[in-house]
């Protein structure tokens, strides 16, 4: 085993939260920092891109995290791709800027994570947030993390917004703003016609600091211990024969691989419960039941819609086309490939509680899943999604090899209420396409199978059931809290442990009602201010 020098602190994890980890640790150059990614660096014209992001899915830079079969999705495997470059899932995602609602934060303080309420996390949003349109109580306009207004908007986006209003929904110009309820156009992290991730606005002013070392390439595979003190971590190699190198921590180590990478690390390093750890012959150094446990995600269901002319993106990605859009963008940082793609949507309330439980994902093209193509005609998809599922999972390790990806039990659809809930969803799509300003562009809805093509309840669970896919939110299996099943403590801190923080979406008890890399960014600012005000 090779062994390089020392470092004050060791992030692991390149993503959304280890790319500003690294930028706030190393901002004090007294302090020397390692950042570690498993994946390469964020170099493809395709990142940078914004409407590129479908050409990094089933590459290199993609863990091809897969679940056991799911019962609640009649058997078949819930496909769970992570980003696997330095920016992580946000070199890959829609860069919708989506906090969630204020009793999110409400419902972890008061479930025992103190100092996590919404008023208490509302500062660390506005910290890192350079918002463009918005500076007001909700906002931040001084931060490095880029939030802008969609620069391109197409008209099948613009047409889900006038029919959501003509149904009764209200518009909503800021889903973080006083009411998360409404349709409207997203905000997006993006600036200048480029994606806008934390490995852009965070870790890359940081690259020319001398105390900040980034390392790609390297995989986990374990912490190393002094007893019950984090001292360290090794890591594979990821090319080549995965030699091992070793690095020391003065400090302390702070995990940020993700959503299933954190949890995937803790139980390499002997941390968790210790039969599972005994059945795969790792030593435990801690027992902690929770660490694999409480795995979440947010689940959709595509409703299809087939346009009266060709006016969606159906065929954009090849030819002539392609080369028109990309040649605009590499010329003028304008046009089609400045898109999100995913450029509008809504928040809905659908039993009457007064919060959403639907958000939609609008796309002006018909999109599959890793294991299902779509219709291959012009249209529009409407994805309602799931946005507090009750459904829970659990992620184990398969051997102890830190290059296996692991054991998933995604518990899809395992709670009946998360089939409600979309089946409400796909309700009120149906409504909403058929409004007269989607009902002018959109001749019928599609459903390839005539067997779900029905509207009563068992036509729509078991189109829900064979549809359900993933909006990559993964979270979790690292909670936060004080109860038995906690793994980290409100400082993030792993319990029992010294030297020793996760800080990424792992440790959200619950995921927020939206998409989850905002809340992700919060999390590792405050992160951050642990570790710079336990110094102090």
């Amino acid at each position: 085993m090779n062994t390089s020098q020392d470092y004050d602190y060791i992030v692991v994890g390149g993503g959304s939260a280890g790319c500003l980890l690294a930028n706030r640790l190393s901002a004090d150059p007294s302090q020397r920092v390692l950042l570690i990614e498993a994946g390469a660096r964020d170099n493809s014209i395709f990142i940078r891109m914004p409407a590129g992001f479908s050409r990094v899915f089933g590459t290199h830079r993609m863990w091809d995290y897969q679940s056991e079969p799911q019962a609640g999705l009649g058997g078949r495997t819930a496909f769970v791709p992570q980003g696997r470059t330095l920016g992580g899932s946000g070199s890959m995602n829609g860069m919708i800027y989506i906090r969630g609602d204020r009793q999110d934060y409400d419902d972890w303080r008061d479930g025992g994570c103190t100092g996590w309420g919404y008023d208490d996390v509302l500062p660390w949003f506005r910290k890192s947030e350079g918002n463009q349109r918005l500076s007001d109580a909700y906002h931040g306009a001084a931060g490095p993390l880029k939030v802008i207004d969609t620069p391109y908007r197409h008209a099948l986006n613009a047409a889900f917004v006038r029919s959501a209003q003509e149904i009764g929904l209200p518009f909503n110009h800021d889903f973080n703003g006083a009411s998360q309820l409404g349709a409207g156009f997203y905000q997006i992290t993006s600036f200048e016609g480029e994606r806008g991730n934390t490995a852009r606005f965070f870790l890359r002013p940081a690259m020319g600091r001398p105390n900040l070392e980034v390392r790609t390439d390297l995989t986990a595979a374990r912490v190393q211990f002094d007893g019950t003190r984090a001292t360290g971590i090794e890591c594979l190699e990821s090319k080549g024969h995965h030699a091992s190198v070793a690095f020391r921590a003065r400090r302390e180590v702070v995990l940020c691989a993700g959503g299933l990478g954190s949890a995937k690390i803790l139980l390499q390093s002997g941390v968790g419960p210790g039969a599972q750890l005994q059945a795969v012959g790792v030593p435990q150094v801690k027992e902690l039941a929770g660490v694999g446990r409480n795995y979440q995600d947010h689940l959709e269901v595509p409703v299809y819609g087939q346009t009266r002319e060709p006016i969606s993106l159906f065929g954009h990605d090849r030819g002539l086309s392609a080369l028109r859009h990309g040649a605009q963008w590499v010329l003028f940082k304008s046009g089609l490939m400045t898109s999100n793609v995913v450029e509008s949507g809504g928040f809905f309330d659908t039993d009457g509680d007064g919060r959403a439980d639907i958000q939609f994902h609008v796309l002006p093209v018909l999109v599959g899943d890793a294991d299902r193509a779509p219709p291959m005609v012009h249209g529009i998809t409407l994805n309602p999604c799931q946005l507090a599922p009750r459904s829970r999972g659990e992620l184990r390790l398969r051997s102890n090899d830190p290059l296996d990806l692991p054991w998933l039990d995604a518990g899809a659809l395992a709670d009946e209420d998360d089939v409600r809930v979309l089946r409400e969803g796909v309700r009120l799509a149906r409504r909403i396409l058929a409004a007269p300003s989607l009902a002018a562009l959109v001749s019928r809805e599609i459903e390839p199978l005539p067997e779900f093509a029905g509207d009563d309840d068992a036509a729509i669970d078991a189109r829900v059931r064979h549809y359900a896919k993933t909006v990559y939110h993964p979270g979790g299996t690292c909670k936060m809290g004080t109860d038995a099943m906690a793994v980290v403590d409100p400082q993030l801190r792993v319990h029992g442990l010294q030297g020793l923080r996760v800080a990424d979406v792992s440790v959200m008890p619950a995921i927020p009602r939206g998409n989850t890399n905002a809340g992700t960014i919060m999390i590792a600012e405050r992160a951050a201010d642990f570790l710079q005000s336990e110094r102090a």
